[in-house]
């Protein structure tokens, strides 16, 4: 417990001197969009991760699982390095300096959001237990937010989590994405002459989510929320970015 805490506060020494150094100030804006790029992926791999286990998390007959924060981050490892070619636990030199610092942050966060949702994915007799992606999307994003300056989010038209409700320029771009095909590449923007970028990466439904997405639009699901009558590839939401061109 001691070396866990140890380890957190020199992660979050080192997120401080990364914020007050020269590194930051100086990062140019391709390698912060390109940051704002690895974040996103690195968040929605997490996301994948979930959704690849729900089976198992929400098997009623299994106790302990096995779905540990250090399984989750060894297949968020590998899957990251699947679709960047980049090694987590042993980042290229080639990376920002940025980068090199906010993706750890992102990937603690994650597995701290898989190590505090233990009791519930291990409890025996419940089947849905409320860990689903976008749970813990959605709790992964506000812990690495809450300690930078970058902030992450899920965001949609119409979330089920008011907490995820977009702001006039998310809800702008969502209803522009929601109105032409699917496309896989992030939209961006400077804003503010320049000093802030916004990124928003497209999330679309896969044939998994429409269990409790898709159709009969209106009846519940499994959650208690009521169905979208979403389609596999109609736009689910997106992650949105925002990175500041240096600290404020």
């Amino acid at each position: 417990m001691i070396s866990r805490a140890v380890s957190f506060i020199s992660l979050s020494l080192a997120f401080f001197l990364v914020w007050s150094g020269i590194g930051w100030a100086q990062a140019t804006r391709e390698e912060i969009e390109k940051t704002a790029q690895h974040l996103a992926t690195l968040l929605n791999v997490g996301r994948l991760i979930v959704e690849r286990n729900q089976t198992l998390i929400n098997d009623p007959r299994i106790g302990d699982k096995g779905f540990t924060p250090e399984v989750f981050e060894h297949a968020v490892v590998d899957e990251f390095i699947r679709q960047t070619t980049i090694d987590l636990e042993q980042l290229p030199s080639h990376l920002s300096s940025l980068a090199k610092e906010l993706l750890p942050v992102l990937l603690q966060s994650s597995k701290e959001v898989v190590a505090d949702a233990q009791l519930v994915i291990n409890q025996r007799g419940i089947g849905y237990k409320n860990f689903v992606p976008a749970t813990f999307g959605s709790q992964a994003a506000r812990k690495f937010s809450n300690r930078s300056y970058v902030k992450i989010k899920q965001t949609a038209l119409n979330p089920r989590n008011l907490k995820n409700t977009p702001d006039a320029y998310e809800e702008n771009v969502l209803k522009r994405l929601a109105t032409q095909p699917a496309v896989d590449t992030s939209i961006t923007e400077w804003i503010d002459n320049g000093k802030t970028l916004r990124a928003l990466t497209p999330l679309y439904y896969l044939p998994d989510c429409l269990a409790c997405h898709g159709k009969p639009k209106g009846i519940l699901d499994i959650s208690g929320y009521p169905r979208e009558g979403a389609q596999e590839g109609d736009l689910a939401g997106a992650i949105s970015i925002q990175i500041p061109m240096k600290s404020q």
